[in-house]
């Protein structure tokens, strides 16, 4: 699949076939992830991938937050957290919370080229410290992102996007 089409055709899912990606996919993904630019070569983002214990201890942490928020983890058969690693300086956090979004989505999109389906979200328990303890989430770290991976059991459609002229400017 070439990068224009990869992108292009991406879509969010929410209903996935019930066998994981396998570890070795999932390295390969990681792999793609740190070559995302990073300002320093600082590497701040955390991939944690979610074994039964964890999700387990994760959707009773959902589910304490907001009962029955804990179903929506089931959805795929493969979860990852992502967090990023905070330096303390203003500026270097948004440059490696900017980046680790940009990991985030290459994984996402890496994903898509091998024929799997993805689901970014920002679930209110991992903002939560009792999610966030779930997962050894610690205190220097920011959560950004849980992707959902999974095969995907249907087709997406395109969602209208707005045209070029809408959101870029030409400066003189």
């Amino acid at each position: 699949m070439d990068l224009e089409h990869a992108i292009r055709t991406r879509r969010t899912h929410k209903a996935y076939r019930q066998e994981p990606v396998d570890r070795v996919t999932l390295d390969e993904l990681f792999d793609l992830a740190r070559w995302a630019p990073n300002h320093h070569l600082t590497n701040p983002w955390r991939f944690r991938v979610l074994g039964p214990q964890a999700l387990q201890r994760l959707k009773q942490a959902a589910d304490a937050v907001e009962p029955g928020s804990g179903r929506k983890l089931d959805r795929a058969p493969t979860l990852v957290a992502v967090t990023v690693e905070r330096a303390g300086d203003p500026i270097q956090d948004r440059e490696d919370l900017l980046a680790c979004g940009v990991a985030a989505y290459i994984v996402l999109l890496a994903a898509h080229a091998r024929g799997l389906a993805g689901y970014w979200r920002t679930p209110a328990v991992l903002r939560d410290p009792g999610g966030r303890r779930a997962l050894g989430i610690g205190d220097q770290e920011e959560f950004v992102g849980l992707l959902h991976l999974g095969h995907p059991r249907q087709e997406q459609a395109p969602p209208d996007r707005a045209p070029v002229a809408e959101v870029v400017e030409y400066l003189d």
